[in-house]
């Protein structure tokens, strides 16, 4: 039986890197795979971007209202050859019931789905769709980065400028200024006056 696989990190764990890599693993040995993310993730309009500079086109994008499993058999559609597998990055923005979709599309179409993301956001909430893989999946995976102090990273700091917030909308990509540092516990405690979950997402 095919699984659903929840491959999970802090920002700058290498999610996107390592989705690229399984891709050119199982073309290396003529199977064909399929790439999507949510249409959510405007970084790179329909490319997933890696920090080290690789990119690559998703075969398509899954709106917020839409269904994965449609779009999927649709993409799986346009080509005879068998889809040995789907991978997904940016899981994190997908809806609960497109996760449970997700599950459905490697138990009834038996394709495995490898579904990459951050587990957290920058209040240390769970996004909906990570809490709703960390339920499902049939394997967890950390992928684990550093701290700026060395330590292991848990948490995704967000910055304005130079500066630190811990208020806003849980989803924040397309703001110029915005960035995120993954830190570890101490550091995350450190920045943020000691409080976890400061504020609740809008």
């Amino acid at each position: 039986m095919a699984k659903l696989y929840f491959r999970y990190g802090a920002m700058n764990s290498g999610k996107s890197t390592g989705l690229l890599q399984a891709a050119f693993n199982y073309e290396e040995r003529g199977q064909r795979v399929l790439l999507a993310k949510p249409a959510t993730d405007t970084k790179g309009a329909r490319e997933i971007v890696s920090r080290l500079g690789v990119t690559r086109e998703v075969d398509f994008l899954v709106a917020h209202d839409e269904s994965v499993m449609d779009a999927f058999d649709a993409a799986a559609a346009q080509d005879d050859a068998h889809v040995a597998c789907l991978l997904v990055d940016e899981a994190q923005f997908f809806r609960p019931e497109q996760v449970d979709e997700l599950l459905r599309i490697a138990v009834e179409r038996g394709v495995p789905v490898l579904a990459y993301g951050i587990r957290t956001d920058f209040l240390t909430r769970a996004f909906p769709g990570s809490a709703r893989l960390l339920e499902l999946a049939h394997s967890l995976e950390e992928l684990k980065t550093i701290c700026r102090c060395g330590r292991k990273a848990l948490f995704n700091g967000r910055k304005v400028g130079e500066r630190f917030v811990f208020d806003g909308d849980q989803v924040a990509i397309d703001g110029e200024t915005v960035t995120y540092e993954s830190l570890c516990a101490t550091c995350y405690l450190e920045e943020s006056g000691g409080r976890l979950g400061a504020a609740a997402p809008r």
